[in-house]
């Protein structure tokens, strides 16, 4: 069950990553993020957004390896310790998400890291 949740967080997660690229390259979808305050991401945020989308891109890479679908680049305890700390923020992140001012972020990214978080943490203990 593990490598197949593995691979639904690693997709999920990957809708935030292909919105983050969208964000950077100024398309008005900010409704979508930081509580809808920016339709379109001033250019001094995507600088930030280009850095989070490495972080993000490394996440994707540590639920395949949770998952077996990829060699580890950690050991497996590290890597397992920083699939908790992506869950937890997973959990946080949907919390905040349901709480956002934008009906759009509730709407999307409060599921959409809902389910990814619930995969995470069965990918973890499963």
């Amino acid at each position: 069950m593990a490598p197949v949740l593995s691979v639904v967080c690693a997709v999920l997660f990957s809708v935030v990553i292909v919105l983050s690229v969208l964000l950077l390259f100024g398309l008005p979808l900010g409704e979508f993020t930081m509580g809808g305050r920016y339709k379109v991401f001033p250019k001094n945020l995507r600088i930030v957004l280009l850095s989070q989308l490495a972080l993000q891109l490394f996440f994707v890479a540590v639920f395949l390896q949770l998952g077996g679908h990829i060699p580890l680049w950690f050991s497996a305890e590290t890597t397992k310790t920083v699939g908790i700390v992506m869950a937890v923020y997973l959990s946080l992140n949907t919390v905040m998400n349901a709480l956002s001012k934008s009906k759009k972020e509730r709407a999307v990214m409060t599921p959409l890291s809902a389910v990814t978080a619930v995969c995470l943490w069965l990918t973890l203990f499963a």
